[in-house]
């Protein structure tokens, strides 16, 4: 594969909890998208973060109105690769699973394990395609943000947010959060982070040839450590959105750290990029043609049609 000039690369940004908030007051063009999915979970913003091009979109609609297994999340990424992105930045806040993953920090995640069952999870219906997901966030743009943490908090950055590099996030269906007893299974599965977000979207961008990045943002230790201090109600409600002011500002400021710099992705094309090019099982002949024009826009290149 060839590396990538500038030019070619466009990124995506979908802000969950928190984050989605902060881009919904992103100056920019707005404009309104329809997919064969339906529209997305809002309008998508166009805006400049250090001087790049960014596309924005709040996953759960303005003001937060869509539940985790109601954003749409087929018309979402749909929605971006009608746009040209070729790299998609994603956030969402989480629980904590482990001592070390604090409230309030910030973890660039590499794996997850998907718990979910009510979402539709792919493009493609009406024929076999199977997308290699062994890395299922791409490694190519977590190098890339990590380098940009190492240089927010070296000794000229002079930033206190602390950016993990790895993690396991288990994907829950929600909306409720877990038991003590769920808690317990997936610290015991290997979990990291417990969230509600990350499938299926991580999977629908692979599937659409979108390299995917996700930051996790820890809220609290979920439920199977006890509260400090005793802490419930509106006091443990009021603790968490503070850690989620505070992650989300340490996360537009790694994003925006790592806009300023595209050398990493530039010189590294990501292997998403080439997810369909041995993905497409079904005999092409035999795929209806209504539904290759349907989905021209995700695999038109792969099956002749542009």
């Amino acid at each position: 594969m060839q590396s990538q000039d500038q030019a070619d690369i466009v990124i995506g940004v979908i802000g969950g909890s928190g984050l989605g908030d902060a881009l919904g007051g992103e100056a920019g063009s707005a404009q309104t998208l329809d997919t064969p999915f339906g529209p997305p979970s809002g309008p998508v913003t166009r805006a400049q973060w250090n001087g790049t091009p960014v596309y924005l979109l709040q996953r759960h609609g303005p003001g937060h109105v869509l539940n985790p297994s109601a954003v749409p999340y087929r018309a979402n990424i749909h929605a971006m690769k009608q746009l040209g992105v070729t790299h998609l930045l994603a956030s969402g806040a989480t629980g904590s699973l482990r001592e070390h993953l604090r409230p309030g920090e910030l973890v660039v995640i590499d794996q997850v394990i998907d718990k979910t069952y009510r979402r539709a999870n792919t493009f493609y219906e009406h024929a076999a395609v199977h997308v290699e997901l062994a890395e299922p966030f791409c490694p190519v743009m977590r190098s890339w943000l990590l380098a940009a943490a190492a240089r927010t908090q070296g000794a000229d950055g002079g930033s206190e947010v602390v950016v993990h590099d790895g993690g396991t996030y288990v994907c829950m269906e929600g909306p409720a959060f877990s038991t003590r007893a769920e808690c317990a299974m997936h610290r015991q599965w290997g979990g990291d982070l417990i969230g509600m977000t990350a499938m299926p979207e991580a999977k629908l961008a692979r599937e659409a040839e979108i390299a995917y990045a996700m930051v996790a943002m820890p809220t609290d230790y979920d439920c199977w450590r006890p509260r400090e201090g005793g802490a419930e109600g509106l006091d443990l409600l009021q603790e968490i959105i503070g850690n989620l002011k505070k992650a989300t500002a340490a996360n537009l400021e790694l994003m925006k750290a790592a806009l300023a710099d595209l050398s990493v992705l530039k010189a590294s094309p990501s292997p998403a990029h080439e997810a369909l090019a041995l993905g497409i099982w079904s005999d092409r002949s035999k795929i209806p043609a209504a539904e290759v024009e349907r989905l021209k826009v995700l695999w038109g290149h792969r099956l002749g049609g542009g």
